[in-house]
């Protein structure tokens, strides 16, 4: 079981990050991998304090690419979960504010 503090794991931003944080007042962590849903929405309430709406979950697969010299050696980088949360009305998290 993993505790409060290890159920987040870092902020994702990316283009698409940006835009659902400025527009669509959303915001994008890896998760560990055993974390639900309740679990994600009270870690973010209690570390960040504020209040939030809906949690989507997705499952991200492993990805494969090869060397460019050789092109047999295939390099495989690991799958992780991320969540994509929805934050109320005038809520907002600081670690976001000054990446746009």
């Amino acid at each position: 079981m993993t505790t409060l503090y290890d159920v987040l794991r870092r902020p994702i931003i990316t283009e698409k990050s940006n835009y659902q944080n400025g527009i669509l007042n959303q915001v994008v962590f890896e998760v560990a991998p055993d974390a639900n849903k309740k679990m994600i929405k009270e870690a973010v309430e209690v570390l960040f304090d504020v209040q939030v709406e809906w949690v989507n979950v997705l499952n991200m697969p492993a990805k494969r690419s090869r060397r460019w010299q050789s092109r047999r050696v295939l390099i495989r980088k690991p799958g992780y979960k991320k969540a994509i949360v929805q934050l109320a009305p005038g809520d907002s998290i600081d670690v976001f504010e000054g990446v746009r």
